[in-house]
């Protein structure tokens, strides 16, 4: 099975208590949680096109770190096919949550505590980047 590749953002925000908060998309097929993430693009660097997917998926928009803080991978299953996807994951400070935005009608979007988001994705490596997050 070949290893594909994705970019997905992890947005962040930091609540009135201080602590860091994540921001979970609902997946469009299942409803599990999981990060905005897509592929990347030949038009733009990868951190670039990971706040993209932030934007269309989440309605957010921030500042991007330009390095992955990690990866984590996941089996994409579509019809008869089951692809192996590694994401690497990018962290983006959220200033500004937008009303309206593309994807708004097929997905929810929900800021948990990071210890609560690290228990609402099922991928191992994805709850331990989050992890890492709450320990902070």
């Amino acid at each position: 099975m070949p290893l594909l590749k994705q970019v997905g953002a992890l947005p962040l925000r930091k609540a009135p208590s201080n602590m860091i908060e994540v921001l979970l998309v609902s997946s469009r097929d299942t409803g599990r949680w999981v990060i905005p993430k897509g592929w990347p693009s030949k038009r733009m660097v990868d951190s670039a096109a990971a706040a993209r997917e932030a934007k269309q998926e989440a309605g957010v928009v921030g500042k991007i770190a330009k390095k992955p803080v990690g990866n984590y991978r996941y089996r994409k299953i579509e019809k008869e096919n089951v692809r192996l996807i590694e994401v690497d994951v990018y962290l983006l400070w959220v200033k500004k949550e937008k009303k309206q935005w593309k994807e708004k009608a097929e997905r929810n979007r929900v800021w948990f505590d990071a210890e609560t988001a690290s228990r609402k994705v099922r991928e191992p490596n994805l709850r331990a980047l989050i992890s890492a997050l709450a320990k902070r």
